[in-house]
């Protein structure tokens, strides 16, 4: 009895191992679109399947795939619930890492192509004229470059209010809901900076660098708010009595905001430098943004074999 009265005690603080993986929706929804992805692979028509370029984008998707397991199916998911800096660290992967490695794969007309062509049909007069069509308008204005980094900001920031963080700590449902939102809003936040096709990103290299060092802005000053504030801002984690580690409540949040400031602006700064090269050479061709009603590079993206 005492051995379980103090296993009770101490679970909380104690250390996930590597095997504590959960086998939750997350972990279900990966392993199926890496098999659709895989699927519409077979099926392109493309003699060159050892392209290195083609290789190089099935190692982003798949890449990215993992990282969204090590989020939400890996002892990081159990550890974030004891540690708030773990929770951070999840959040920088959902937001920073594995959308702009889906992006940079290009994998939406291979995930296309493992559906039926019934089903391709079905779908597609759906979203043209049918029941979806509400959901193509709406991904048609949402899915610009102001609403789109407008969105992005704006769950960063309200997600990590402490009344509305705290709730989804305790809600299932609230914390599936704030991921899925992390995300989603992301993936429409890379679209814009890097091409994606049939996705082209409508942004000139100076105003992708702007818009790059404008979501910068935002994740620094969060990080600063948590860097400098003198108590624990998020009550579901300074009332614990114990954290592995030993760390304060304190401490904990702070290296949060070190895991945003830092980890969370390296795959902006690597971008911002790549546009910056691009737009100071005096070799290369800008990027001009798409003219609304040109459809000759998305058209041919949508027939070609990526």
């Amino acid at each position: 009895m005492a051995h379980a009265v103090l296993g009770v005690a101490t679970r909380g603080a104690s250390t996930p191992g590597f095997w504590d993986w959960s086998f939750d929706p997350p972990l279900v929804l990966v392993v199926d679109l890496a098999l659709l992805y895989w699927y519409g692979s077979r099926r392109s028509s493309s003699p060159s399947r050892t392209n290195p370029q083609r290789r190089l984008r099935h190692a982003c998707f798949y890449g990215g795939l993992a990282v969204l397991l090590i989020a939400l199916a890996s002892p990081l998911e159990r550890l974030s619930e004891q540690l708030f800096w773990a929770h951070m660290l999840q959040h920088i992967l959902l937001l920073v890492v594995a959308p702009p490695l889906i992006v940079l794969a290009r994998p939406w007309v291979r995930l296309w192509r493992a559906l039926g062509l019934e089903a391709r049909r079905s779908l597609a007069h759906g979203f043209m004229h049918g029941r979806l069509s509400w959901l193509r308008r709406l991904s048609s204005k949402l899915g610009r470059p102001l609403p789109s980094f407008t969105l992005f900001c704006g769950v960063v920031l309200a997600w990590h209010v402490p009344l509305l963080f705290d709730a989804t700590l305790h809600s299932e449902v609230l914390h599936a809901l704030e991921h899925t939102l992390f995300f989603a809003c992301a993936l429409m936040f890379w679209k814009q900076v890097i091409d994606s096709p049939p996705l082209h990103a409508p942004l000139s290299e100076l105003q992708r660098i702007v818009y790059l060092i404008g979501a910068m802005v935002v994740m620094w000053v969060l990080a600063v708010v948590l860097a400098l504030a003198p108590h624990p801002l998020y009550g579901a984690y300074a009332q614990q009595a114990s954290r592995p580690g030993g760390i304060s409540a304190l401490a904990d949040q702070q290296i949060a905001a070190g895991i945003m400031w830092v980890p969370g602006s390296i795959p902006l700064v690597i971008l911002l430098f790549v546009y910056l090269n691009r737009w100071l050479a005096p070799t290369r061709a800008p990027i001009r943004p798409r003219q609304p009603g040109t459809v000759g590079a998305p058209t041919r993206a949508l027939v070609s074999n990526d």
